[in-house]
């Protein structure tokens, strides 16, 4: 049996406090600075500012719906700094998920149930009654956090301007015996079951386990704790999860509510531990409200990942226009706290990208939503050229600071691909270990962004190839370790393995999106993707160069790449 009632849901990213963790290298990006959340900068730094990646004019932020024929995007934002605090949910709205305007925030502290914030959740749209909102409220000074419900003050404006927060039934639902008052937070979109109940999930953690406890509602504002939670893994506190269905053929997205034998479910959560996040892909047996993930991934650290890169607190929604699920992530800056004050803006959304199961059915595939293409213009094109040990080949006739490029690679032999070790099990630590500079057989080749004149800067994303007994194993990575001639940067070298059968394809692509201050990238139409934070000081706007390269002793082929330049969306 399929349902279908709710019809479109949003989310913002989920927050919480923590006062000292430093993970992968990365400073908290909820680590409260009271002395600095204020802070307003003197002048607005548009070095490393991107053209068509979404970010505010200005300050701190870190998150959609469609309702009406119009997308909203609801996203932390600090209206008074460039770090976090004074956290409001702003709004801004748009037709094609490209270009935005920005209109007054949506939801702000204001009640006794969210005195000390407002923090992240979701919508969900009530046939007949329009969206509502769900999100964490934080009730005192010890972070106590409980879910609250907003709802539009005009349901018939089109554009959402003005949101109330009911003192009836709010908070709507509280942290019970048992659960973690502390780490209580995120609820999800709701789904519609045929036994008449809404249910949501909240994310939680109940000593080093991460916890999604299921919550379920006939009227959608008295809400129940199921007594066991919908899953649960040693991972640590679970952030922004995301539970949602996806069908087992074809790229169309499913309404949230979707149940049927045709339907595999996916469970997110952002890990907080790690700064990464992690997915399962499984059966959902709504008679138990239980989700069973299945047996081909890991389920914790070593799992599945959206992106291998900077990117945290994602959610997705089912857009209806189009038949298709979105997701959205967030990516915050790798500099430090003192460069966003002096720059004035820190955070960047991620390009949002359509998501569906891989054929395989062990994987979600990901690629920039459709809308992006239209801000192309002034392509050029690169085709059978052939790459030796040591090339780099400029591609010239684009901004290559501001760019899409999409390359398909190809190779003759696998003969020369380098003995793969089984300890190689993590490929971060691989890629760093064999970064683009070292020879190998078959790779490192691919894409020279952000580079310099002369190579003194330059963020690498390439491809290296392994021989395992039973099969080739294919590394991606984006490595910021020479993008930037600044020494006080996160640089790290982000990688994922690749799901490809090369012995029968003998080719790779891989798309990368370069926006300034960030290079976006998408492995074998977009089953490994990577997103990196970078700052070059050389290879800004015009004097940045875009190469292809291979250092690898096996000749490479440059069988087909357009690049083009990448026109500003408008946000504003």
């Amino acid at each position: 049996m399929v349902l279908s009632k709710s019809l479109t849901i949003f989310v913002v990213v989920a927050f919480s406090i923590s006062v000292s963790l430093i993970n992968n290298g990365v400073e908290a990006f909820h680590k409260i600075y009271p002395h600095l959340q204020s802070v307003s900068a003197v002048s607005v730094s548009g070095m490393h500012r991107t053209g068509y990646h979404f970010q505010p004019p200005r300050n701190w932020i870190n998150g959609p719906m469609f309702y009406n024929g119009v997308y909203h995007l609801f996203y932390q934002y600090n209206p008074n700094g460039s770090v976090w605090g004074n956290i409001v949910w702003a709004h801004s709205i748009s037709k094609d998920l490209i270009n935005w305007k920005a209109l007054e925030p949506a939801i702000y502290p204001s009640k006794p149930f969210d005195k000390y914030g407002c923090w992240s959740g979701s919508a969900t749209i009530l046939p007949g009654k329009g969206p509502v909102i769900l999100y964490t409220g934080i009730i005192d000074e010890n972070q106590t956090q409980v879910q609250c419900y907003a709802k539009p003050e005009d349901p018939s404006d089109p554009f959402l301007r003005k949101w109330v927060k009911p003192d009836e039934f709010n908070p709507i639902v509280v942290a019970g015996k048992g659960v973690n008052g502390s780490a209580f937070r995120d609820p999800t979109t709701a789904w519609w079951s045929k036994d008449g109940h809404w249910r949501i999930l909240v994310g939680s953690r109940r000593k080093h386990r991460g916890m999604a406890y299921l919550y379920r509602s006939r009227d959608f504002f008295k809400w129940v704790r199921a007594k066991h939670p919908i899953h649960s893994a040693k991972t640590g506190m679970w952030e922004c999860p995301d539970f949602y269905p996806v069908s087992l053929k074809g790229k169309e997205g499913l309404d949230t509510s979707m149940v049927g034998t045709n339907v595999k479910h996916v469970l997110k959560n952002s890990l907080d531990m790690t700064r990464f996040e992690y997915y399962t892909l499984g059966t959902y047996f709504m008679n138990k409200d239980k989700y069973i993930p299945d047996n081909t991934s890991e389920d914790g650290w070593g799992g599945l990942r959206y992106d291998y890169g900077n990117f945290y607190a994602s959610k997705s929604f089912f857009d209806p226009s189009k038949n298709r699920r979105i997701l959205w992530g967030w990516a915050n800056e790798s500099d430090s706290k003192d460069d966003d004050i002096k720059k004035g803006w820190a955070g960047i959304q991620a390009i949002p990208r359509s998501v569906w199961l891989d054929s395989t059915g062990r994987q979600l595939v990901q690629w920039p939503v459709e809308e992006l293409n239209s801000l192309r213009e002034r392509e050029v094109n690169m085709n059978n050229h052939k790459l030796e040990k040591g090339d780099h080949i400029e591609v010239d006739g684009i901004t290559a600071a501001q760019a899409d490029v999409e390359v398909t690679f190809s190779f003759t032999s696998l003969d020369k691909a380098e003995a793969y070790d089984p300890s190689w099990v993590n490929a971060q630590d691989l890629c760093a270990q064999k970064g683009s500079k070292v020879e190998g057989g078959v790779g490192p080749f691919g894409l020279l962004t952000l580079a310099s004149e002369n190579l003194e800067e330059f963020t690498p994303v390439f491809f290296r190839i392994f021989k395992a007994p039973d099969k080739h194993v294919v590394l991606l990575c984006s490595d910021a370790r020479s993008s930037s001639l600044k020494s006080n940067l996160y640089k790290p070298p982000f990688a994922g393995f690749v799901d490809v059968d090369l012995e029968a394809t003998k080719k790779l692509s891989l798309r990368s999106l370069i926006d300034h201050s960030v290079v976006e990238s998408f492995a074998e139409g977009g089953k490994t993707n990577i997103l990196s934070r970078v700052y070059p000081q050389l290879a800004v706007t015009i004097q940045a160069h875009l190469c292809v390269f291979n250092n690898g002793t096996e000749p490479i082929i440059v069988e087909n790449l357009k690049a083009w330049s990448m026109k500003s969306a408008e946000i504003i």
